[in-house]
């Protein structure tokens, strides 16, 4: 058994649709150092760290390992979720339809890669801590709950949600906190 700690990058410089692997902007940095001094006063043991590897989130990961001395562990199953296509554009109107509706009306590929993300939130033997996207948050919430839709809660910049993979299954701990997030 394991707990795992989904946090949600920092604010990134830029969106969805401007940028495919944006930083952090100065508000981002900011809730990166608030999130690590809160995680590093939560855990008297250090779990592993973990991070997608888009830049916003490896930025927020590198708050907390800085505190800690210790190597953030890349992990692409937890990154951005895949879109149909490179165009920035384009993929910020797919991804805002997307979001409107259940997993199981996507492709494949899109449904393949909530699996496996789910698929390694399992394979956690140890606690963890998590730093990822909203989708991916959303998508590893949704499988817990057993639930279809790709948006199950809006996880604001920085929050922390927490599941538990006792029993060879997911179960939400404790959601994140909110915010009112506009894809763009």
């Amino acid at each position: 058994m394991a707990t795992v700690q989904l946090v949600r990058h920092g604010k990134a410089a830029a969106g969805f649709g401007a940028h495919p692997d944006p930083g952090l902007d100065d508000l981002g940095r900011r809730q990166a150092a608030a999130v690590a001094a809160m995680l590093n006063a939560q855990h008297s043991q250090r779990p592993e760290l973990l991070s997608s590897p888009m830049a916003r989130a490896f930025e927020t990961a590198q708050a907390l390992a800085d505190i800690w001395q210790v190597p953030i562990d890349v992990e692409p199953r937890v990154a951005e979720i895949p879109s149909p296509t490179k165009d920035l554009e384009a993929r910020a109107s797919w991804l805002s339809q997307a979001m409107a509706g259940n997993w199981s009306q996507l492709d494949a590929s899109v449904q393949q890669w909530r699996q496996e993300l789910a698929d390694f939130l399992l394979s956690c033997e140890q606690d963890c801590i998590i730093f990822s996207h909203y989708v991916a948050i959303n998508a590893a919430v949704g499988a817990a709950m057993k639930d279809d839709r790709m948006r199950i809660f809006g996880p604001d910049n920085c929050s922390v949600t927490t599941l538990d993979n006792a029993g060879g299954k997911l179960s939400v701990i404790e959601l994140g906190q909110v915010a009112d997030t506009h894809i763009n």
